[in-house]
């Protein structure tokens, strides 16, 4: 992620990190000029062989270029007007034009294009040198040793001179100086000093958990360069001088045009006599030199050791950083090494001061840094000298200081993997085992990525905006899960009989197919996933988590079909919450891994199996990942809960008075967020205008939050915990509620801020909505802004909000995201004119719609029956009213649903508590608020968002209003076709028209003739 301002959502862009800017230029076809024969030796040697391909495989080169052969000159130069390329390598004998020719051409074509002298005979070297005043079109000589890595050695070091520059400034990559004259030798050298780059990034690749990471170590890999005098030496140290990391000289080479033996001493002393601080290595083909390099803090490197390999591997270990950081005394002796970030920090508090003072003279750490990827950091070490610190021991704190930051921010952000030296994160998300991540585990990853590239909340005072610790195991632990303990198989035979099985099981059905017309108990599911047996790998892993994590965890869903625009799932699923602090870790594990089997189980289950039916979607579709998080909030005696949770939308499909759609909407309650979701009491403000009240006091008081969601940590042996319901009443002096409530004043009709005023206690947020104590709704409204723009559609959060206990000094109050799922709002055009409507002939006109378009082919009506109603009734109404559902689902018949209260509420006295289930062939539902049972609509709850998603048509109707009406006298008195206690059924020969104008949000209902 980039970020140009950290609070502007249009400066969001993905993807565009500094790594994106490395590597611009990359070598994708390469015209090659030779003979057949040259091709046919190539051919037999490994250049255009499989071997070739495999060196780029094997280190991680994703691009193999294209090579195109001619054999001549004069081919060349045509198909080089015809073709696109980006290096030409030929050969010294290419026909009638000569490749000084050649070359001269076609720099008069293309002037910046690479060209490549490959010999194939060392005796061409000589014919070479005689032609010296004929290379200027030449960029470079190499000779062919049979080995097809120097041929990568060739496309790599082109591209290093073409990114060089831009690389150097758009991201602090290092560069390698190799300065030698010998075509022999560094034909020979190049590719080894490649190789071994390479394949040492390619090491620190495989160990880094984050893909991301992964691509940016590739690309900030060093540079190479290689130059052939004294001259070009200078000019390539003094432009990159701050990148410059090591120098490898031969001793003898040309120095103002002539030969100089001595020219690599030369140089070393330039290097030192400007202080600058880097590797040197030194090489010669005479041993006696050596003496030369050690009096120039230098390293030789004899040209003519059977162990060359060997020597430059060890010297790229030991000072580039590549290796492990091996910690040295004043003599240079090995007293300590740390091989990750981790290691570093916990060696740096122990190694004497002297070996801290050691390596930071010789720039060790910088180098290590840059070789690890974190160039930002290195360049704000490297420039340090050790003047800047007063002793050894300010040095090291400020070096811990750095390393901690380094480990703390390298993965925040970002889906890393599983890895035992670093499971406890914060603002990272840790992946437990393969596979996808399901809907709510990608909305997971795109919000925590959202969070920690923006600073979303860097200007607010006192409140810092996080993700609790988030571990996802991905849906591969489902589908072995299922397969290993042959879940569906053992489903089918507790179900059939075999005789029964072989009847129903027909040709065309599988396994899954036959699981999705059963009708086997929720019971007897759970029972066989609470007995199958997870992954080693994963109980091994959840150990680990469970054995430095003391904290509540809710253990939740991820489907792959969950959470999405026009299918969400919202509260299909089901989630777990445990305690987590019993004293014996094995207890905990058992706790953990039966919960993620329920989870797992919840594909299976009745609920769900039918949801996905009616969305139209197969069993076999649904795979199951699972999220495992702590949960937000505080004791408060051996009772555990967030002081705010809530849902909040970023379109208001009901706005009132003042209030526009594009404002958007949050409920918050005090306690866990099931308040919220399922449609219980809570307080409704929209976050642009916290400080205006959406309903009157009256109305606030009269449906005020009796009761809070909390874990009881009382129960912790239990077997399995679900939030339990307690009396706000009977909690109100433990402390959480000072800045959440007010008092109801009965004496002067209003509101106090006073807590031990007389009167009921309002959780209305007061101190932090209308006097700002912490800007939650000034960060919510902005997440919301900025969570719509990077998604491209209307958005629905869920939060939690933690306060700093007992107003403790430099400790900042937290909002913690949860969960992010996009919102179907459909605006096309559907228009009502209401000028034109006739009163008498609707059955139904509202002003709060939710919806957009015609609903035709509907001829059914489903109806409460106003005389019968009673709110202490709705569970035997939610049952009557599944009967209804399940009737004209058999028989193919959507409905129009029309009730009292608030559909979906699982609190029974606010509304009829029905599942999606139950009521899922109703295609267009009205909620209407008596005159002495008023309810606000459901926004924010997962029933409305399973509404919205899936496009059901939506109405609130307040009897009370002057402008809505419907006519439910007409309606009662037509010839119902069914009559049940407390609903009626009327069907109408004519299709019922429904019609939502999206924009208006109006809604109309025609009365069907017949």
């Amino acid at each position: 992620m980039a970020m140009k301002n950290s609070s502007d959502p249009n400066k969001f862009i993905f993807g565009t990190d500094n790594f994106q800017d490395l590597m611009l230029k990359k070598i994708h076809n390469i015209l090659l000029v030779s003979t057949y024969y040259d091709a046919f030796i190539f051919e037999q040697d490994g250049l255009f062989s499989e071997k070739l391909f495999g060196e780029f495989d094997q280190l991680n080169l994703s691009e193999i270029p294209r090579i195109t052969n001619v054999t001549t000159a004069k081919e060349a130069l045509n198909i080089i007007d015809e073709r696109n390329f980006d290096l030409v390598i030929t050969m010294l004998r290419v026909g009638e034009i000569s490749p000084y020719e050649l070359s001269a051409k076609i720099k008069e074509k293309q002037s910046q294009m690479p060209i490549l002298l490959l010999l194939n005979n060392e005796s061409d070297i000589e014919i070479v040198k005689r032609n010296e005043t004929k290379l200027k079109d030449i960029d470079d000589i190499f000779l062919w040793h049979g080995d097809s890595t120097l041929f990568l050695a060739m496309i790599k070091y082109v591209e290093d001179i073409q990114n060089v520059e831009r690389d150097t400034k758009s991201g602090f990559v290092h560069v390698i100086l190799i300065v030698e004259d010998s075509i022999r030798y560094y034909s020979r050298f190049l590719p080894l000093l490649y190789t071994e780059i390479m394949q040492q990034t390619q090491r620190l690749i495989s160990a880094e958990l984050s893909f991301v990471n992964k691509r940016r170590r590739m690309r900030t890999r060093p540079k190479l360069l290689l130059v052939h005098d004294y001259e070009a030496a200078v000019k390539i140290i003094e432009r990159y001088k701050e990148n410059l990391i090591c120098v490898i000289s031969d001793m003898e080479y040309a120095v103002a045009g002539k030969l100089d033996k001595d020219a690599g001493q030369k140089l070393m002393k330039k290097i030192g006599s400007e202080e600058i601080q880097i590797a040197k290595l030194l090489q010669s083909n005479n041993i006696d030199n050596l003496d030369k390099a050690e009096n120039l803090d230098a390293k030789f490197l004899f040209k003519n050791s059977q162990t060359l390999l060997k020597d430059i591997r060890k010297f790229i270990l030991q000072n580039l950083g590549f290796g492990d950081l091996v910690f040295r005394n004043n003599k240079g002796q090995e007293i300590a090494r740390a091989s990750n970030l981790l290691e570093f920090e916990r060696l740096l508090s122990k190694v004497p001061a002297e070996t801290i003072l050691y390596h930071a003279q010789r720039n060790h750490f910088s180098a290590w840094l840059v070789a690890h990827g974190e160039l930002n950091l290195a360049r704000k070490i490297r420039p340090l000298k050790i003047d800047n610190f007063s002793n050894a021991c300010a040095l090291r704190r400020y070096l811990q200081m750095i390393f901690k930051e380094i480990r703390l921010k390298k993965n925040r952000g970002k889906l890393i993997e599983f890895d035992p030296n670093n499971i406890d994160p914060e603002g990272q998300i840790i992946r437990l085992f393969e596979g996808s991540l399901g809907g709510k585990g990608r909305g997971l990853v795109f919000l925590n990525s959202l969070i920690n590239s923006l600073g979303i909340d860097r200007d607010l005072d006192n409140l810092i905006l996080k993700m609790p610790k988030t571990y996802i195991i991905g849906t591969d632990a489902f589908d072995r899960f299922i397969k290993t303990n042959k879940i569906k198989e053992t489903i089918l035979e507790k179900h059939y009989d075999k005789k029964s099985l072989l009847k129903d099981w027909n040709e065309n059905d599988d396994a899954v197919a036959l699981l999705q017309k059963i009708s086997i108990s929720d019971e007897d599911i759970n029972a066989i996933f609470l007995n199958g047996w997870l992954p080693k790998s994963l109980k091994k892993k959840l150990r680990s988590l469970l054995s430095v994590n003391r904290s509540p965890l809710a253990v939740r869903s991820s489907g792959l079909l969950e959470d999405s625009q026009s299918q969400p799932f919202a509260g299909v699923y089901r989630t777990f919450m445990l305690p987590n602090d019993h004293p014996d870790i094995n207890e905990r594990l058992h706790k953990l891994t039966q919960a993620i089997k329920l989870v797992f189980a919840s594909v299976f289950l009745k609920n769900a199996r039918e949801y996905i039916s009616n969305i139209n979607y197969k069993l076999e579709e649904e795979k199951m990942a699972v999220i495992i998080q702590n949960i937000v909030g505080s004791e408060f005696d051996k009772i555990f809960y967030p002081h705010v949770s809530g849902v909040a939308q970023s379109h208001n499909f009901y706005p009132t008075g003042e209030f526009s759609s594009a404002d958007g909407i949050a409920a918050i309650a005090v306690g866990l967020g099931k308040m919220v979701v399922e449609g219980e009491s809570n307080f409704v403000f929209c976050p642009k205008y916290p400080k205006k009240d959406i309903i009157s006091q009256e109305d606030i008081v009269k449906s005020r939050q009796r009761h809070l969601y909390a874990i009881d940590l009382h129960e912790a042996n239990s077997e399995m915990t679900e939030e339990k319901k307690f009396s706000i009443r009977k909690l109100k002096d433990n402390g959480s509620f000072f800045h959440l409530a007010s008092v109801w004043d009965y004496d002067n009709e209003r509101l106090t801020e006073n807590l031990t005023a007389k009167g009921p206690l309002i959780i209305n947020f007061s101190n932090i909505l209308k006097y700002d104590y912490i800007p939650v709704a000034k960060l919510l409204d902005r997440i919301l802004q900025i969570s719509k723009r990077a998604m491209g559609v209307p958005i629905e959060i869920e939060f939690a909000v933690k306060l700093n206990r007992n107003n403790m000094e430099n400790v900042d109050h937290t909002f913690h995201l949860l969960q992010i799922r996009p919102l179907n709002v459909q605006m096309e055009n559907s228009n009502i004119e209401v000028s034109e409507l006739v009163k008498k002939e609707l059955l139904l006109y509202a002003e709060n719609a939710m919806g957009n378009g015609l609903f035709d082919s509907i001829k059914d009506i489903v109806v409460f029956r106003k005389d019968k109603f009673d709110n202490t009734k709705t569970l035997s109404m939610q049952k009557e009213i599944e009967k209804f559902n399940n009737s004209l689902k058999e028989e193919g018949k959507p409905y129009l649903l029309i009730g009292p209260g608030r559909w979906g509420s699982r609190d029974r006295f606010l509304g009829i508590p029905v599942r999606w289930n139950q009521i899922s062939n109703a295609k267009t539902i009205v909620e209407i608020g008596l005159e002495n049972f008023h309810v606000d609509a459901s926004q924010g709850t997962h029933f409305f968002h399973n509404l919205v998603s899936m496009n059901v048509g939506y109405f609130s109707i307040d009897e009370r209003s002057k402008q809505d009406h419907i006519d439910l006298d007409w309606l009662y008195s037509q010839t119902a076709k069914e009559k049940a206690e407390y609903f009626n059924h009327y069907s109408f020969e004519d299709e019922i028209i429904i019609k939502i104008d999206g924009k208006k949000r109006i809604a109309i209902i025609k009365k069907p003739e017949k």
